[in-house]
């Protein structure tokens, strides 16, 4: 046998095939879901579901904000010492705390759309069930079951963030926090009308309206295009990108969509692999702090201003209480807009700094607003620094909630999101302890405390491995492997040139 014909046998066992999971030709074109979003681009189909999916952001911010309001006036109506007013507003974060990551297990095995459903269905049930609570150990339980149901929220995030395409992708959830800002401010508005005449109870059924629109809709919701393909049902998310492209009026890309070898998803042990451990828990105490921050400035504020200066604020009788004014909720109103421009100022930031600088910034600013509180200062400095200070741990926040989807592969983001939100709770469960009890005993104390978790915040978000500006939403860690390897042979690569 010659060698020409040697070669003739040889040759197609040595080709490489890139074919999908049915046995393309290696001459059918072939694209993946990230070509496909990028192609069809950010349009009318996008706008729908930030709408729908900001509905449950709206509810979640509702939820998170009538615990600065229940409080103080719980505190007088049921006469309750201070620490049964504290664990009031922990109930809910305990109950998050338990149900993100089941929420994100639940999303990472059986589909985004579906964990983000059944939370908001249970969120809706238990809100109007707590309105109707008779004493105060029934309360408890209510609210901690709303606060197991409000855990699945971020999965609107990660839902959403998966029909994006790359260049648009930072700016577009940073828009849809925008939402929390609506249901924060709106939230406070309601309070102003209805807690005057009608009471707290009202104001805790009306504030399920968000949640009741989001289920009436829904079945709009598809699934994930990605999720679909790593579970191989690619022409299902054929389909929902077919869909998606006929509301924007673009075409979809020529060829059939490559399939991704499925793997075993939604397991805890992959936040910890080598590539992601340090990630994780970086990450795990940014979102810890960013709600400790958040919540603390959001309760300070109604403990600050009912004393009038923080030099007022001294150890008292626990039962002694104070209802909150007309001045009170104008004034919370005026803090609770800052949310706005520290939206505005992340905006800014976010696509051009990168997503870690970003974070660090707002902490860091956040700690410098704090600093002044430690004087003897009038109500209109207090209410300047809060808003300033409230802009930028807001912004921060959702910062974070760009980042951890970008830099969590398909097949575990949405248990990374779920973790990580549990991170955020426990920060949550602790701070009403601080901002709400503590303070009786050391208003110095308390501030030192938000300061000091807040630079180490700021120092943590810098030291992160991954900047992910620009970078494509990996599909399953063997990506990030990829990419790891590629960028080593890359500086081994100009190493060499420059011998």
């Amino acid at each position: 046998m010659s060698l020409f014909h040697l070669v003739l046998i040889l040759e197609p066992l040595c080709r490489p095939v890139f074919t999908s999971s049915e046995g393309l030709s290696p001459f059918t074109e072939t694209f993946t879901v990230d070509e496909a979003l990028e192609a069809i681009g950010f349009g009318k189909f996008q706008w729908k579901i930030s709408l729908l999916t900001g509905l449950s952001w709206v509810a979640d911010a509702m939820e998170m904000m009538i615990l600065s309001i229940l409080g103080p006036q719980l505190h007088c109506e049921w006469r309750l010492p201070s620490y049964q007013v504290a664990l009031i507003t922990s109930v809910v974060f305990v109950g998050m705390g338990i149900s993100s990551p089941v929420w994100g297990n639940v999303s990472d095995k059986y589909g985004r759309r579906v964990g983000l459903t059944i939370s908001m269905c249970w969120t809706l049930y238990y809100g109007l069930m707590s309105a109707f609570s008779p004493v105060y150990g029934w309360l408890l339980v209510l609210r901690g079951l709303l606060g197991f149901g409000i855990g699945g929220a971020p999965q609107s995030v990660t839902l959403y963030s998966e029909f994006l395409p790359v260049k648009a992708r930072g700016i577009c959830i940073m828009l849809i926090a925008a939402f929390w800002a609506i249901g924060a401010v709106f939230e406070v508005l309601l309070a102003l009308w209805i807690m005057p005449t009608l009471g707290w109870r009202w104001l805790l059924g009306l504030s399920t309206i968000p949640m009741a629109i989001f289920v009436s809709f829904c079945f709009w919701l598809p699934e994930s295009p990605r999720f679909d393909v790593l579970t191989g049902r690619r022409e299902k998310a054929m389909e929902t990108l077919a869909r998606v492209a006929k509301e924007n009026g673009k075409t979809m890309p020529q060829g059939r969509m490559m399939a991704y070898k499925q793997g075993d998803r939604g397991r805890i042990k992959d936040l910890f692999a080598a590539q992601y451990w340090r990630t994780t828990l970086l990450l795990w105490f940014i979102w810890f702090a960013n709600a400790f921050s958040y919540y603390g400035i959001v309760l300070l504020t109604t403990e600050l201003f009912q004393a009038g200066d923080s030099s007022k604020i001294e150890p008292t009788c626990s039962l002694e209480c104070k209802y909150l004014t007309s001045a009170d909720y104008k004034d919370l109103l005026w803090t609770t807009l800052a949310e706005f421009p520290g939206l505005l100022v992340v905006l800014l930031a976010v696509d051009h700094i990168g997503r870690k600088k970003s974070m660090a910034l707002c902490f860091f600013m956040f700690s410098l607003c704090v600093l002044p509180l430690f004087a003897c200062i009038e109500r209109i400095a207090l209410t300047i620094l809060i808003f300033v200070a409230r802009a930028f741990i807001s912004g921060g926040y959702q910062v974070v909630f760009v980042y951890t989807p970008e830099v969590f592969p398909t097949e575990n983001r949405a248990l990374a999101m779920g973790t990580s939100s549990a991170m955020a709770r426990v920060g949550a469960l602790i701070t009403p302890f601080i901002a709400q009890v503590m303070l009786r005993t050391s208003v110095y104390l308390t501030l030192s405390v938000y300061v000091g978790v807040s630079v180490l915040a700021g120092v943590a978000s810098l030291i992160l491995p991954i900047e992910t500006l620009g970078r494509s939403l990996q599909e399953s860690s063997r990506d990030q492997e990829r990419q790891g390897t590629v960028l080593l042979q890359a500086g081994r690569d100009n190493r060499g040139s420059a011998l």
